[in-house]
């Protein structure tokens, strides 16, 4: 009766350990939660740098695009030496040639490539958000995936010190004769068994936490983590609402229609190639009958303003054939899109009916560790009076751990099927 007192202890010590989300290490001065990790994520993980980066490429496009409103200035210093000196060129001479020109008209390139470059940049704004939801939610995952490695190693250690305790006692009864040799080495395997279970345990929480620091882009500790997000089960969310929201706001789903948009300036842009072109053009010329311009006998001065008007009649057809293509990949991303959109349909409901059932579970899995405790409480009476068979014992200890990892494992698709539904309308 003492050992069943003992081991009653303990299963409930394991089963409030479970529940309570293993928050001893809250109360750490230094512990970090979800939210800060995620934080620390956004700030180290160079994926994210890239995105930025990206962004910011995508800001200098913009200035380039604007580069057609502005002027171009050339100068060119051209130094000449001939064979034989001509009627208006000498053998040595040189030509310094200053110019100013300004695109007036191309056909509304300039303002369609503008366009597209700032809609270009609208674009990588929704893939950096999108990649920062990545991060955030692989950040929530292995945070999650230590909970239950953490609980499911208090689960092994749990039956680990049980079947140490039935183990002794079985030998305090195998020496006084009550049971046998093959009844003591039943429990001494399942208990070999319960000590590799909670070493394996134990190595696997090790590596989870390494998983975990890799994610958030810095070393993290055990005893740093704050379990208070699991105290609590999340409440069930409105399918509808979640749809409405993913729809309007989810980030690839921004940037491919963005994309569209792009595509069709671009498409516009190219057309310029169909319109004459207008330019401005200022230039100074002046000619000197030496290799150092201003150093010769003779000089000569040129001012000249120009108005050039331009138009490619025939280009190989490359001019229809990119417009074309514009065209054709702005149809392409409608396509694209219009998938993406069915496929996040599909995943968001099959998340909702996946977090309606494990929510359900969890008040089985619950209801099932109270049978496999009771189941237990009852064996061990009958085992201690002679009326159960040791392998009766050890199968109600082995139920009891399979209803905690049960519990431990539904917990864990509750809070996992959460951070993806939460991901699916950019929620972090």
């Amino acid at each position: 009766m003492k050992l069943f007192k003992s081991q009653t202890a303990a299963v409930n010590l394991m089963r409030a350990t479970i529940i309570a989300t293993v928050v001893s290490c809250a109360s750490v001065g230094h512990a970090i939660d979800l939210a800060g990790m995620q934080a620390l994520a956004l700030n180290n993980r160079e994926v994210v740098q890239q995105y930025v980066t990206r962004l910011e490429q995508s800001e200098k496009d913009i200035i380039r695009a604007r580069g057609g409103y502005y002027p171009w200035v050339d100068t060119s210093y051209t130094v000449n030496r001939l064979d034989d000196e001509s009627f208006l060129e000498s053998r040595e001479n040189s030509v310094a040639v200053g110019r100013i020109s300004w695109n007036v008209f191309s056909g509304f390139r300039d303002r369609y490539n503008i366009q597209s470059a700032e809609i270009i940049n609208e674009v990588e704004k929704f893939r950096l958000q999108g990649v920062k939801q990545d991060v955030q939610l692989n950040v929530a995952l292995a945070y999650l995936e230590v909970y239950e490695r953490r609980a499911n190693l208090e689960v092994a250690e749990s039956a680990f010190q049980t079947l140490g305790k039935i183990y002794r006692d079985g030998e305090s009864r195998y020496q006084v004769g009550l049971i046998g040799k093959n009844e003591l080495l039943k429990f001494r395997v399942d208990y070999d068994d319960a000590d590799i279970t909670a070493k394996a345990a134990e190595a696997s929480l090790k590596k989870s936490v390494n998983v975990l620091s890799r994610q958030v882009g810095s070393e993290l500790n055990l005893d740093d983590l704050d379990f208070a997000e699991f105290n609590r089960l999340p409440p069930l969310v409105d399918k509808e609402d979640y749809v409405a929201r993913m729809l309007a706001g989810r980030s690839e789903l921004k940037a491919l229609e963005l994309g569209v948009d792009a595509a069709a300036a671009q498409a516009e842009a190219e057309k310029g190639g169909y319109y004459p072109r207008v330019d401005v053009i200022g230039s100074y010329r002046k000619y000197d009958d030496d290799m150092l311009n201003g150093n010769g006998a003779i000089d000569d001065e040129e001012l000249r303003a120009q108005l050039m008007l331009s138009m490619n009649l025939f280009q190989g057809y490359t001019t229809e054939a990119t417009v074309a293509r514009a065209r054709l990949e702005s149809r392409s991303i409608q396509y694209e899109l219009a998938e993406l959109k069915n496929i996040f349909l599909t995943d968001l409901n099959n998340l909702h009916i996946d977090f309606q059932v494990s929510l359900e579970n969890v008040e089985v899995a619950t209801r099932s560790i109270e049978q496999a405790e009771e189941n237990l409480r009852i064996t061990q009476l009958k085992y201690d009076e002679g009326l159960q068979r040791e392998s009766d014992l050890l199968d109600a200890i082995t139920s009891l751990s399979r209803a905690q990892y049960n519990y431990v494992a539904v917990l864990r698709t509750v809070f996992a099927n959460t951070f993806r539904l939460t991901r699916m309308i950019d929620g972090f």
